[in-house]
């Protein structure tokens, strides 16, 4: 085996897309960041992607964007292994990694050893698929609009705020997320008395999938069911657009969003474990 990094995002999907569009669902973050990153290369900084070639081909790929931990597919505690050997010098100050739970171990083992770098849990992921849609009864106050240049200072806020709370990201400038973004209606906003309550972000379609996030509704607007509404609107347009998986994560530690996603129509997929080497 052998794994092969590069910063050439059409190289990487050359090697390795039909590996992970044969599990899309559960590569989705892979797919839809490079998706990103072909429409707008200037949307992450530095990025690094790789691939594991075996005797039967593709087995495991990985994809990192600072400043966010890097995605790593499923696969076995030598590839793993073999992954942090190549990364130590190419990414010797890597954050993180989100990773199928055996995944991530055998990788955090092999970086202790190679980095000297504890791992420690940052957050436990569950990814959700839509099966039947249903939205919300009683249905709150409200609609649903797509959100315009007009937002701007609205979405930077909320993004922060919503980083903060989550612990996802620090507080910094989305101004390139949000342009992003906006160019293919990829944030929608729940509007009740005139202003906005709810926003509901979504990734740009790629081979048939979107994956809905973040979701946020600011503490004032909380308990009146926009979150929920905001994710159904956005669910019932990537339907009737025809995307055939709709997707989302939610953080296991927070019961509230996943009984509210499971209500909504979406049943889970996988689980996944985010570390963090400090």
């Amino acid at each position: 085996m052998s794994w092969q990094l590069t910063n050439a995002v059409e190289d990487f999907l050359a090697a390795a897309g039909d590996f992970l569009r044969a599990e899309r669902a559960r590569n989705t973050i892979a797919l839809t960041v490079t998706q990103s990153l072909r429409a707008d290369p200037s949307l992450y900084s530095s990025p690094l992607l790789g691939w594991c070639t075996g005797a039967a081909g593709v087995s495991a790929a990985f994809l990192h964007t600072p400043p966010f931990p890097a995605f790593l597919t499923a696969m076995d505690g030598a590839v793993a292994s073999a992954l942090a050997d190549e990364l130590v010098p190419a990414r010797p100050d890597l954050p993180g990694i989100a990773a199928p739970e055996d995944t991530a171990w055998s990788f955090a083992g092999a970086w202790r050893e190679r980095a000297g770098r504890d791992a420690t849990v940052r957050r436990r992921e569950r990814l959700f698929r839509l099966g039947q849609l249903s939205w919300p009864d009683p249905r709150p106050d409200g609609a649903a609009r797509l959100a315009d240049g007009g937002d701007r200072d609205l979405l930077q806020d909320w993004l922060s705020w919503f980083g903060t709370e989550t612990e996802l990201a620090s507080a910094r400038d989305f101004s390139q997320t949000i342009a992003s973004r906006l160019s293919y209606g990829g944030f929608t906003l729940w509007q009740a008395g005139g202003i906005p309550v709810s926003l509901a972000g979504q990734s740009r379609a790629v081979d048939g999938m979107v994956r809905i996030g973040p979701v946020y509704t600011p503490p004032e607007h909380r308990g009146r069911g926009y979150s929920g509404a905001v994710t159904a609107a956005v669910s019932q347009s990537a339907v009737a657009a025809g995307i055939g998986e709709v997707l989302l994560y939610t953080d296991l530690a927070n019961p509230v969003s996943n009984a509210l996603y499971r209500r909504l129509g979406y049943q889970p997929v996988e689980d996944r474990i985010v570390l963090t080497f400090g």
